[in-house]
């Protein structure tokens, strides 16, 4: 919750009125960031348009706000969160607030169609043969799964933000050639390529949707964290709905039980297109419903840093004190894997969520004890897979998994370097934002590699 602005009568500066303003939109998930800076630019040419009417600095920038307020929501939320002042007058009307309603309401019919359409997608290669459960077609749709949400996720992010044509064209594209990457090769019984192509795809295809959310400011360091943010968010909505449907499931299953009807074959026809459809749903509710997540995410990351934290620490000690190495088979390097890019997630999000001009904290530290923990246990791994190449010779799984790691050590490696000189005074917690945003497209480039030269490099083997 933002900290009560003084009086717009006091002595406060323009300058000074416009920051607390913006800091407060930065601040608040509940308020789209991309708009913040489209925002201020917009704000400050009202204002000087009415100092040059004869205005004073305050009365131009309550009339400024007040012709924002008729534009766009986010002057409205600024001002239900300091009814105290004059914004609450200023500000709220019962027109803007109609024609906010009306904009929910059509984004909720367009959500829920886009819903739908996810989870029939997953049902049209039935017309051409395929068959969701099916031993033979299992692969298929582990490979194509993502393309049957990703395109359309992307889809409203593209009307949501109003992305110019061309720009979407090229999503398009980049959808397109996925598609034609994940089902060109002719893979043969399950290979090692096809399943890190299967593995590997969504990651890949996360780069669009990132670029679609970001509406325009990818290439912009608070347009990635924001779409950071927003994953991390999403897989906390996206967990809570899969919570309920189970429970519904369950409870529906055994209702149908009690009179003697199996609803199993029901449940595994049609739980598929659930599964699609809520990723659109969470999607949905993370942009409309930030006011609730943001206080809710901070406190998981907070809780679960530290946890992690203990975890690789009572895991390298164990490591160390039994002489066991690392097993690089690929389940237990996958699982792994996931360790080191759950904490990575942890600490991204945990700057995402981080006020960058507050002092060093004892979080921090944490943050840092997490860090090197993740790092020394990346250099075991990293070990262990080089004396297993250099021991049987390079393999799918080894080179995929050498690679991920080699990268997983880089960010880690250099975000330690960048939070030690931040918490010795040293530098400034803006440049470790910058560094883990520009590495970023890194991860989606590496998976894209995986799924297109992969299989040509070792044969589709």
């Amino acid at each position: 919750m933002a900290e009560p602005a003084r009086d717009v009568g006091s002595s406060d500066s323009l300058e000074e009125q416009i920051e607390q303003w913006r800091s407060y939109l930065r601040r608040r998930q509940a308020i789209r960031p991309v708009d913040v800076e489209e925002l201020e630019d917009h704000l400050r040419g009202e204002v000087t348009a009415l100092r040059g009417t004869g205005l004073s600095e305050n009365e131009a920038f309550l009339v400024a706000v007040k012709r924002m307020g008729a534009l766009d929501a986010i002057s409205n939320e600024f001002a239900r969160e300091h009814s105290e002042r004059l914004w609450k007058q200023l500000v709220i009307s019962s027109t803007s607030t109609a024609e906010s309603a009306d904009k929910a309401r059509t984004e909720t019919i367009v959500v829920f169609a886009l819903a739908v359409a996810a989870g029939l997608a997953i049902k049209v290669p039935e017309l051409f043969g395929r068959k969701w459960g099916a031993a033979a077609d299992e692969m298929f749709y582990a490979r194509n799964i993502s393309l049957f949400v990703f395109p359309l996720l992307t889809g409203y992010f593209i009307w949501k933000r109003r992305i110019s044509v061309r720009n979407w064209l090229w999503l398009a594209l980049a959808f397109a050639v996925a598609v034609l990457f994940a089902n060109v090769y002719p893979f043969q019984g399950r290979s090692d390529t096809e399943v890190l192509t299967a593995l590997h795809l969504p990651i890949a295809l996360w780069l669009p949707v990132g670029i679609a959310y970001a509406g325009g400011r990818w290439r912009e360091t608070a347009g990635r964290m924001d779409f950071v943010r927003f994953s991390g968010e999403l897989l906390i909505y996206y967990a809570l709905i899969a919570l309920g449907g189970g429970v519904l499931l369950g409870l529906t299953a055994g209702m149908f039980g009690a009179i003697g009807i199996d609803f199993e074959p029901v449940f595994e026809d049609w739980l598929p297109c659930a599964i699609l459809g809520a990723v659109i749903v969470a999607s949905w509710l993370v942009e409309a419903k930030q006011s609730v997540i943001e206080n809710m995410a901070p406190v998981l990351t907070r809780i679960f840093t530290p946890l992690f934290a203990i975890a690789l620490i009572a895991f390298l000690g164990t490591m160390i004190g039994t002489g066991r190495g690392i097993d690089i088979e690929r389940q237990a390097l996958i699982v792994f894997d996931l360790v080191l890019v759950l904490v990575l997630g942890l600490l991204l999000y945990s700057i995402s969520a981080r006020d960058p001009e507050a002092p060093p904290g004892a979080f921090d530290r944490v943050l840092v004890l997490l860090l090197v923990s993740a790092l020394v246990a990346d250099a075991f791994a990293l070990a262990a897979i080089g004396n297993r190449i250099s021991e049987f010779g390079f393999t799918p799984n080894r080179v995929a998994a050498l690679g991920e790691n080699v990268i997983l050590l880089g960010n880690l490696g250099w975000s330690t370097m960048l939070y030690l000189t931040f918490l010795r005074g040293r530098g400034s917690f803006a440049d470790l934002e910058r560094w883990h945003t520009a590495y970023l497209p890194v991860y989606f480039v590496w998976a894209a590699i995986v799924v297109i030269v992969f299989p040509l490099m070792f044969g589709y083997r």
